[in-house]
């Protein structure tokens, strides 16, 4: 006589990868960026990413703990406002007008560079060239990355993905990098083609909108500039929606600013995105094939 299997009634009818999201195991089905070429992480060696103190986690940690102590300070701050108000715009000109003045020497001292300068200079001759598809910048970015790689820069696409923790929302974002060939200090270039918008805010303030116009639309640049770049725009911003008596919200603090270029993150340097019927949509959206066919035109 056979044996009569009991089904689950509940999870029977569901395949092995919905099975895997109800019980949490969904994270070995889904990697955080999915390419159809080589990649890697940020992660490097034998050690498994799992066991691995990550450097963008202990950022992370440090920035979720300084954000916290300026929550307080900024609180502290609101519950003397009305007893010293006049104190509080000046020390808020003052610190505007230092922030302005870091950010261009900043700005100014990545001027000083001439390997970023003549990066920059073909950064903006891939725009130039590639002008038809600045209406999808992800096709754009593919084509800014092949370019550089055929004038002979180790050029690769960067995605960071971090997940809620705390005050911290979940995000993920995309960029460009550059590692220098030949360089014992092994320096890796950012490259950002829509930089500056990414700082908007509604109903800002005058000053915050002198720092925005200091800002370049397209950021070519090292680390610590850009971590500087970073964290003056987002204390601005914070000053700037407590002038106009608005919350900050999460996607906007400090922490979830840096951890859209320093996150842990994966790099790859295939031309096409991971998903083929994703690429033949757009392919037939704008009557060209973005990624190979245009590459071919600075040849």
């Amino acid at each position: 006589m056979a044996n009569i299997v009991r089904s689950k009634k509940v999870s029977d009818p569901l395949d092995e990868r919905v099975r895997a999201r109800i019980i949490g195991a969904d994270r070995f089905y889904n990697p955080v960026y999915v390419s159809s070429g080589s990649e890697h992480s940020s992660q490097h060696g034998d050690i498994e990413e799992d066991d691995a103190p990550c450097l963008s986690n202990l950022l992370c940690g440090y920035l979720d703990e300084h954000d916290v102590k300026e929550d307080r300070a900024w609180t502290d701050d609101d519950s003397d406002s009305d007893s010293d108000s006049d104190t509080n715009t000046n020390n808020d000109n003052q610190v505007h007008n230092e922030d302005f003045e870091t950010l261009n020497k900043v700005i100014f001292d990545e001027g000083a560079d001439e390997y970023r300068n003549v990066l920059l200079g073909q950064v903006t001759k891939a725009t130039e060239i590639f002008w038809f598809v600045k209406s999808d910048v992800s096709v754009l970015r593919r084509n800014v990355m092949a370019f550089l790689r055929n004038n002979g820069y180790n050029a690769g696409i960067c995605k960071t993905k971090w997940e809620k923790s705390g005050g911290l929302a979940s995000g993920s974002y995309e960029f460009i990098d550059v590692l220098r060939s030949h360089d014992p200090k092994k320096r890796r270039y950012f490259i950002d083609l829509n930089f500056a918008p990414e700082f908007e805010i509604a109903r800002r303030t005058s000053q915050y909108e002198r720092l925005l116009q200091t800002l370049p639309n397209i950021f070519v640049g090292k680390s610590d500039n850009l971590k500087q770049i970073v964290r003056i725009m987002s204390d601005a911003v914070r000053r700037s929606l407590r002038s106009r008596e608005l919350h900050l919200p999460p996607w906007r603090k400090n922490r979830f600013m840096q951890c859209k270029w320093f996150g842990k993150y994966k790099r790859t340097v295939n031309l096409v995105p991971a998903s083929p019927v994703e690429s033949a949509v757009k392919c037939r959206s704008v009557g060209f094939v973005p990624f190979m066919a245009a590459t071919t035109r600075t040849r």
